[in-house]
């Protein structure tokens, strides 16, 4: 189907515009009969497939003024966050492409080189684009070449540190560098803090109040938004509007402020953009936009303006269509409660996830006792380093890839101080459609090193409960409590525990030990039958405590001709790793061999697809295992299990 027949059904312009310059010769009534179009695609597709829908909807305008004003690809157009990057991709010749959005084969549900020109950073952790943006516009000043660099900062990013650190050498540098501030009071949810307070201090024109009242008018006529949308948009007065503020900070730091502007006008949008762009310097141009805009599903949606269906979604009501399923978030969300209604000296700490992670439901009983700090990963871990210096136990809870960008703060400020803190880890492992910038693969080697932290990683929603409320018994120092996204599976009870350390099947045969590594568990029985039929016995055990290795595991160990793990991270500084170096230490020379998550950058897909790609299905693995273990058998002079246990 060619792209014109396949948006026939989305409107007119749009199945015209194969580029930017297609966007460029429009007369102001087509760009808004466009932006029209645009929103009735968006929400036709990613209906379909899930993905970040309220972001996008309120950037339909501003993006349209960004490509008309500047020449894509010569001139840099950098996101961030980068699910705010759709309209950016219809509008650069990839509408085809959404039918299978953040699907195998289909488009990423950020910026991507692979994809296009007109993408640079493929950035979906946030704050990051004005640190890109100075270090390109300092580049193209050395090299005597005139382009220009927009950076678009919203949906929270502003909240994060580096932006602020960014902004200190951009006005330093002086360079020209165009900023644009999508300010939609919201990251997943309102912003917090950060964003709000900062622009505060800003010293706004007076033409700050004929921009709301210019939305309101336009939000009062439109029949999906009317009253509801226009009170939240209001509500960003409460955070920018103070007009005799004695203080400038952006003019103060040296860059140019422009604004506001209503972000939903097309030709208001442009004339700042033009002005900023033929400055010669650091501007930074704030458009007063709302998230979800001219979808009431999105506009009617406190908790995030859908941020980001997960799957398909009713187009009238934005409800999932996916029947509901315990998810493990949920089953985090109801222990952490319960925990919190036994002990007052629990608090929570999120940044800018609080619905995402579960953590709104605590929130919801003892608003008190959460802290939401923004996209802020940092603060949030040595702030919660504080929390218990002062005598509480905090449980921070983000995704997975996020605590990454808070290594320094665990390490140093959180564990050298043997402090009780509890992170708790969404999305760990192979996320799936987001991509690989947010799969959760490294934590268990990366934190791995740190001295004196506990990880934990539970199988079901049992465990999961146990060992939440294991981590958070722990006064001595840190924890860390991981699980994957998605549903969870029918608790797998164990049938005996040896120390910490759950059997979870085992053979009158000790031929392979497998340990099956959180969630694994259940893939680890399904090996198990599979290797039976070979005549081979397996012994499956959950560590259930990944570091430090358990003592009993390594017992475990000794007693089998051959031990295999496997694990939903990386090998390199893995759980596996971990085992093997166990073993050395206590001279049990039986062979592992460790499964895992290459150290590279696998493309989205679905998490089985790629599981199966990796290697980590039962087939896959106990095919391995019975090689390895039949391989044994064709080495006589290999050291048995029995003269191993003998030696130690």
């Amino acid at each position: 189907m060619s792209v014109e027949e396949d948006t026939a059904n989305h409107g007119r312009l749009l199945g015209t515009v194969r580029g930017p310059q297609d966007v460029k010769r429009m007369s102001g009534e087509e760009l808004d009969v466009l932006a029209a179009e645009i929103r009735d695609f968006l929400i036709t597709k990613v209906s379909r497939t899930g993905g970040h829908v309220g972001p996008n909807l309120g950037v339909v305008e501003l993006t349209l003024a960004m490509h008309r004003v500047f020449d894509s690809p010569r001139d840099r157009l950098l996101f961030d966050t980068g699910h705010q990057a759709y309209v950016h991709k219809i509008l650069t010749g990839r509408q085809a492409g959404f039918d299978k959005l953040r699907q195998r084969g289909g488009l990423s549900g950020y910026p991507s080189q692979a994809e296009s020109e007109h993408d640079l950073i493929e950035n979906s952790h946030a704050s990051t684009a004005l640190s890109y943006a100075d270090g390109l516009a300092k580049a193209y000043a050395l090299r005597g070449e005139a382009r220009s660099v927009v950076a678009v900062v919203g949906d929270g990013a502003l909240t994060g540190g580096m932006c602020w650190e960014a902004l200190n050498n951009i006005a330093t540098a002086g360079n020209s560098l165009v900023i644009v501030v999508n300010d939609n009071g919201r990251s997943y949810s309102p912003t917090i803090g950060g964003l709000a307070d900062h622009l505060s201090s800003l010293r706004l024109n007076p033409g700050y109040e004929k921009v709301l009242d210019t939305v309101k008018d336009a939000l009062g006529s439109t029949p999906l938004v009317g009253k509801p949308m226009y009170e939240v948009l209001h509500a960003v007065k409460k955070g920018i509007k103070d007009a005799v503020a004695p203080q400038a900070m952006f003019e103060d730091l040296g860059i140019k402020y422009v604004g506001p502007v209503d972000g939903h006008d097309v030709t208001a949008v442009e004339a700042a953009l033009r002005a900023a762009k033929n400055f010669g310097g650091p501007v930074i141009v704030h458009a007063v936009t709302r998230k979800g805009y001219g979808y009431r599903p999105a506009e009617e949606d406190e908790a995030d303006c859908l941020h980001g269906p997960s799957s398909a979604f009713d187009v009238e009501t934005g409800a999932l269509l996916a029947a509901p399923s315990v998810k493990w978030t949920h089953v985090f969300a109801d222990e952490l409660l319960a925990i919190a209604d036994e002990r007052p000296d629990v608090v929570g700490i999120t940044a800018a996830m609080a619905e995402p992670t579960g953590i709104a439901k605590l929130a919801r009983k003892y608003p008190e006792r959460v802290y939401d700090v923004g996209i802020a990963e940092q603060h949030a871990a040595t702030s919660a380093a504080g929390l218990a210096l002062g005598g509480l136990h905090p449980v921070v809870a983000v995704y997975a890839t996020f605590l990454n960008r808070a290594f320094d703060q665990v390490l140093l400020d959180v564990a050298m101080h043997k402090l009780p803190v509890t992170f708790v880890l969404d999305r760990a492992g192979i996320t799936g459609p987001d991509g690989p910038s947010h799969y959760g693969i490294w934590d268990m080697a990366v934190f791995g090193v740190v001295p004196g932290l506990r990880i934990a990683a539970p199988r079901d929603a049992a465990t999961l409960r146990e060992e939440l409320r294991e981590a958070v018994a722990v006064d001595n120092g840190p924890t860390v409590v991981r699980f994957p996204t998605g549903a969870v599976a029918a608790d797998l009870p164990a049938l005996r525990r040896v120390g910490t350390v759950d059997v979870l099947a085992e053979s009158a045969r000790t031929d392979v030990l497998l340990v099956a590594v959180g969630s694994f568990g259940q893939l680890g029985m399904e090996v198990a039958a599979r290797v039976a039929e070979q005549g081979y016995g397996v012994t499956v055990v959950d560590p259930r405590w990944v570091r430090p290795v358990p003592a009993e595991l390594v017992d475990l160990a000794a007693r089998h001709r051959l031990v295999v793990s496997v694990e939903d991270g990386v090998r390199v500084g893995g759980v596996g790793d971990a085992l093997a170096q166990a073993m050395r230490d206590a001279d049990v020379r039986v062979p592992l061999k460790d499964l895992g998550v290459p150290a590279d950058w696998h493309p989205h897909g679905t998490r089985a697809q790629i599981l199966a790609d990796l290697g980590l299905t039962a087939q896959d693995v106990a095919r391995n295992v019975t090689g390895w273990i039949s391989g044994l058998d064709a080495t006589p002079d290999r050291l048995t299990a029995s003269d191993a246990a003998a030696q130690n």
